[in-house]
């Protein structure tokens, strides 16, 4: 195409865009140009995304995408492949129903992404129930077995046991033949984790949780704490934790700063304070966890049988791509249990 050709309205594509970092307002719906699948990649028809907590940092201009990445917000989505890129291995073929882990584009009708990312859409799931699992289930998997190494009967205290990643990894301790225990901040919240598989269930904002775990593991603590608050908890984490125990950092939702004795009382017990994100790390990590998930999570969600082990998304409200706005103004007013979907086209 010349310098002075524009491009056609099948090159274009509607999607969310941000010209000033702020709030829920400072996101716009605009006519962009399509994306194009280079080697390796496929072309995704999106039909859903859903919100993740990093969506609302990098609309905030607190947490920009990596280098060479969409600034598109969306970390996840689902729908129909449009298009295969040249040099793409595997058999996807034009329709296929697929789900993906994103470093960004989610919110627009199209994205082009790694084929290694994505994940065939299980029969009995809508695209919808589809776009609430990559990024929060594949966050979990990777907390619990890439990072913790969680082990069958181990205590796992799961941090915002409400949210889209605290469901799924309520679910999938309970696959791994562990036991876990949440917090939260509503009984409503604190009764849908127990529906999910949670053995125990504290409310942070009327409880100690740190006495409550004592109290629930006798005075043991919890092997493993998946934690997105970070600052203000981490006394009472400390305290609850196991000997030997793994404390996972993936947030701060609390804060980032801390002060006293956190070395000292970490040492004690001889605690692993270990710290992961995963939209920074690179493709081949990033396969390498869909493989794993797909292999050892992913069938969990097609169960028949309405087994204990089935997994299942947990979805809280869906928005139309005009309503992102409020879908945000939603989360941050930590109203979500589960996940917020974006319908972003019906599906044909």
């Amino acid at each position: 195409m010349s310098q002075h050709q524009r491009p056609s309205e099948n090159d274009m594509m509607t999607a969310v865009c941000i010209d000033t970092p702020g709030g829920p307002e400072s996101m716009l719906l605009r006519n962009v140009p399509r994306p194009q699948p280079e080697h390796g990649e496929v072309l995704i028809r999106v039909h859903a995304t859903a919100l993740n907590r990093a969506d609302t940092l990098q609309r905030k201009g607190l947490y920009p995408a990596p280098p060479g990445e969409s600034e598109v917000l969306g970390l996840e989505a689902a729908g129909t492949v449009a298009s295969v890129g040249p040099g793409v291995r595997q058999s996807w073929r034009l329709g296929d129903r697929v789900m993906t882990l994103l470093s960004g584009g989610g919110y627009a009708e199209y994205v082009a992404v790694p084929e290694e990312l994505l994940m065939s859409i299980p029969t009995h799931l809508t695209v919808y129930k589809a776009a609430a699992i990559p990024e929060a289930w594949l966050t979990a998997f990777q907390l619990l077995h890439f990072v913790a190494q969680v082990k069958e009967g181990e205590i796992v205290l799961v941090h915002a046991g409400a949210s889209g990643v605290g469901t799924a990894a309520v679910q999938l301790v309970r696959l791994a033949g562990a036991i876990p225990i949440v917090t939260a901040g509503s009984s409503e919240k604190l009764q849908m984790a127990e529906t999910l598989g949670a053995a125990a269930g504290f409310n942070y904002k009327h409880e100690d949780f740190a006495e409550k775990v004592r109290d629930f593991t006798a005075g043991r603590g919890a092997n493993v704490i998946l934690d997105c608050i970070g600052g203000s908890n981490w006394e009472r984490n400390v305290a609850c934790l196991a000997t030997d125990g793994r404390w996972v950092l993936y947030g701060c939702m609390g804060g980032k700063t801390v002060t006293g004795d956190i070395l000292g009382k970490l040492l004690s017990k001889r605690g692993q304070l270990l710290c992961s994100l995963l939209r920074s790390r690179s493709l081949q990590y990033k396969a390498d966890l869909v493989r794993a998930f797909s292999e050892r999570a992913l069938p969990h969600f097609s169960d028949p049988t309405g087994s204990p082990c089935r997994l299942r998304p947990v979805i809280d409200s869906m928005f139309s791509l005009d309503q992102v706005a409020d879908a945000h103004r939603h989360m941050e007013a930590n109203r979500n249990t589960g996940k917020i979907v974006i319908n972003v086209m019906n599906p044909q």
